[in-house]
């Protein structure tokens, strides 16, 4: 009995040991960054041609958001606020942005992209 409660231990441990170096190597979605992020500031428009709602899954921190954040604002022409607890990015633009393009900028941070909505 008791080595079989050993044996468990254990494999709970691996996984632990293994899931937390991947989380602190930042290779998952919530990758384990604390304070001191910079954010991109978002970039002045001279005119708001496009704006869009885009539903995120996937982002459970203030690092997560700010990650959002930093790619959305990076993108030339693109004014983006993240509101974390709602799960949501709003981007607003000079330009149209394909929607293809949006969910893949982000999505390659290891986020799900659940839906864009246009307004």
């Amino acid at each position: 009995m008791n080595l079989f409660l050993v044996l468990i231990l254990i494999i709970i441990l691996v996984f632990s040991v293994k899931g937390s170096i991947a989380h602190f190597k930042g290779e998952g979605s919530c990758c384990g960054g604390g304070g001191g992020d910079i954010k991109v500031k978002p970039q002045k428009l001279s005119e708001v041609r496009s704006t869009k709602i885009v539903k995120i899954d996937g982002m459970h921190c203030e690092h997560c958001y700010a990650r959002v954040h930093n790619v959305l604002n990076s993108i030339e022409g693109v004014n983006a606020s993240v509101k974390g607890k709602r799960g949501i990015a709003i981007v607003r633009s000079e330009y149209e942005i394909d929607d293809k393009f949006l969910a893949d900028t982000i999505e390659k941070l290891g986020y799900k992209v659940i839906s864009i909505e246009s307004r």
